[in-house]
């Protein structure tokens, strides 16, 4: 299985990450050292998560190199904030330029991302961010980045997972060499106990997580799932070995349900 792609900006990712959200500050460090020490070459954090001092103490321990994704939150959007807060993270993770900054939602009653979105071009001109994005963003947001910078984004990160498949937007974002990364892509542990990815995990002697990290990495998309359990995270990265014949996708495709979201309508979020 491929384990990097590359991005629309000619930069190589890897496809399979840790996420550190809900991770405290205090326990960041030594799981991020976990996961770098289990194979990973992704750490995605964020602002809002409040362990950037962890996550970045973590890889400085590891002593190895990896891609690091950092989000600047809502409260920081605006031309006159965003500098300042992309340095705050930098200090926070003890860097001197990120992989990957990503604006964290549209939050379009505000009407700020796409201002938001010149500033992360700049950003990247300066040499803070390596690859620029967005995350939770839909058609009609990343239409008018576009038409309004002529910058399409790297990468979008939006909630993904075998109950909500989002296929309308990750089509959209293949037709725009938008790269999918998947959050929540286990349905934050919804979906483990349901009896048809436990068939699967049955014939392939593999466990559900399993499973269903490698259904995300099939199709291509990059993901991050969280643990702060050492044993699973050691265990999820493995899923990069399980091979899924066409009856495991069709079965986990129709899981679909419109209504299957589990985090906020980026449509409503405000």
């Amino acid at each position: 299985m491929t384990l990097n792609v590359t991005l629309n900006d000619g930069r190589e990712m890897p496809l399979l990450g840790f996420g550190t959200w809900q991770i405290p500050d205090e326990e960041a460090s030594g799981l991020v050292e976990t996961a770098i020490g289990a194979g990973y070459r992704l750490i995605d954090t964020a602002s809002i998560y409040r362990n950037e001092n962890g996550v970045g103490a973590g890889i400085r321990a590891a002593g190895e190199g990896v891609w690091l994704t950092t989000k600047l939150w809502n409260d920081d959007q605006g031309t006159d904030r965003v500098r300042a807060a992309a340095e705050r993270s930098l200090k926070r993770l003890g860097v001197e330029a990120v992989d990957l900054y990503l604006i964290h939602w549209p939050v379009s009653a505000r009407d700020l991302y796409v201002e938001t979105w010149q500033a992360l071009i700049a950003l990247g001109d300066a040499g803070l961010a390596r690859s620029i994005g967005v995350s939770n963003f839909n058609e009609e947001h990343l239409d008018r980045l576009e038409a309004e910078t002529g910058v399409i984004p790297a990468v979008n990160q939006i909630e993904l997972h075998p109950a909500f498949q989002q296929r309308a937007l990750c089509d959209y974002h293949a037709r725009k060499g938008i790269l999918t990364q998947s959050w929540s892509p286990l349905g934050q542990g919804s979906l483990l106990g349901d009896e048809r990815l436990g068939r699967i995990a049955a014939k392939h002697g593999r466990t559900p997580a399993q499973i269903v990290i490698a259904w995300h990495l099939d199709q291509g998309f990059s993901v991050i799932p969280k643990s702060g359990n050492p044993e699973r995270i050691r265990a999820n990265y493995e899923a990069l070995q399980v091979r899924l014949d066409d009856e495991d996708m069709a079965e986990i495709e129709a899981m679909d349900d419109p209504k299957g979201r589990i985090g906020p309508d980026p449509q409503v979020l405000s």
